[in-house]
């Protein structure tokens, strides 16, 4: 800590509004050059990386300050905020109504997460830090949910900046390779279906299903801003009194009071995705920028030098635990008799969230777009407990 004070106090940006206005730059600047340049390098790495990365660069050669109230701001109202209003737009009969059995191809690749979590980190852990079955945790939100889940789940198992940029580490290297692979299987799709035994009518009802449920956006007005203010204040008040209660059941390392704020915000905006709610237009864009600028407040706060020598092993866990995923995907497709399209959109809903999903949608069938938007929805709805149970498992088999 003492190295992270001395960077903090020399520091050239270091008052609370330089830092937000320097994370805040940057965030922006990204997706300014992702709309503007339209070049390739996005697609492969995506903004967030450097969103993640420059801030890191910052913080450790002493530019930005590595300590901050906005920091604090970010942990304790931002991210209960944004994620109360993210799961604003969860549909789950939507999705099930339309996907059928994609939905649980997608929850078997789910399920490919959790179990495969503590196989792959089995496999490395003697070459990690005791406590890097958190940063296991931290990307199973991502690869169940998405960004979002990713920063509730680190969270929630208090990991450290170190053990968060392993997470974002893994997420993008990996998705570098998986999202090829999603891409480049449509042709493979007519022997696929064969191997499933997929009946051709399911597909024609899907996409007929997939037309039907297209409805167009409304932009959100300045009322609707303030009702969205105030369902994420409001959840985020009653999540952190109730989290903070003697009647709270503490289970360490795992149930921690930010465990249970985490799930309390959880279960509280998808409840509110049952009402009129959901109908607030706005609340999905503003959840991702807010997501965007999490992020780069957790770059802010990492340390190079914890990232190191971790980084290789953690990389070969996040690629056997990828596979493990794949393998279930396939599983599920075969005993439930699912198109290769549905699979694709289902693995990209759960490693790629709502980013990548509508990308693998579209050069597969872009009749089923707005399906694949529905399915990363779900994603976000069950990844933080996916993230959780991932973590629990992985801490259980953690070395002593």
């Amino acid at each position: 800590m003492a190295y992270c004070s001395t960077m903090n106090d020399t520091a050239l940006l270091s008052s609370p509004l330089a830092v937000l206005v320097t994370l805040t730059a940057i965030a922006s600047l990204f997706f300014h050059l992702e709309h503007r340049t339209r070049w390739k390098l996005f697609h492969f790495l995506p903004p967030l990386i450097f969103i993640y990365a420059i801030p890191v660069i910052l913080s450790n050669t002493g530019v930005l300050a590595t300590q901050s109230p906005i920091f604090d701001g970010m942990d304790q109202v931002v991210l209960p905020f944004l994620l109360t209003i993210m799961l604003l737009k969860v549909d789950v009969v939507s999705a099930v109504r339309i996907m059928g059995k994609g939905v649980l191809v997608m929850l078997c690749g789910t399920l490919g997460v959790i179990l495969g979590a503590p196989l792959a980190y089995l496999l490395v852990r003697h070459h990690l830090d005791p406590t890097a079955w958190r940063a296991f945790g931290t990307l199973a939100g991502s690869w169940i949910g998405g960004t979002a889940n990713m920063m509730a789940a680190s969270q929630g198992v208090e990991a450290s900046p170190t053990e968060l940029g392993l997470a974002v580490l893994g997420d993008n290297m990996v998705y570098i390779v998986w999202l090829p692979i999603l891409l480049g299987s449509k042709a493979l799709a007519d022997r696929f279906n064969r191997w499933a035994r997929v009946n051709p009518e399911h597909l024609q009802r899907l996409e007929e299903s997939a037309i039907d449920s297209q409805t167009e956006g409304t932009a959100p007005a300045m009322r609707h801003l303030l009702y969205l203010l105030l369902l994420g204040c409001l959840v985020t008040w009653i999540a952190t009194e109730l989290s903070s209660s003697e009647n709270i059941k503490i289970i360490e390392p795992v149930l921690t009071a930010s465990t249970w704020k985490i799930l309390i915000v959880t279960t509280l905006g998808l409840l509110l995705s049952m009402t009129p709610a959901r109908r607030i237009p706005g609340s999905h864009e503003l959840a991702m920028a807010l997501i965007y600028l999490f992020v780069a407040s957790m770059g802010a706060r990492a340390d190079l030098s914890g990232l190191q020598h971790q980084a290789i092993w953690f990389l070969l866990g996040a690629y056997l635990w990828i596979f493990i995923h794949g393998l279930f995907c396939l599983l599920g497709a075969r005993l439930l008799h699912v198109d290769l399209h549905s699979v694709a959109i289902a693995s990209a809903a759960n490693v790629g969230g709502a980013a990548s999903a509508p990308v693998v949608a579209g050069h597969h069938n872009p009749r089923l777009v707005p399906v694949s938007i529905l399915m990363a929805l779900l994603g976000y709805a069950v990844g933080t407990y996916g993230a959780f149970i991932a973590a629990w498992l992985c801490e259980l088999v953690a070395p002593f």
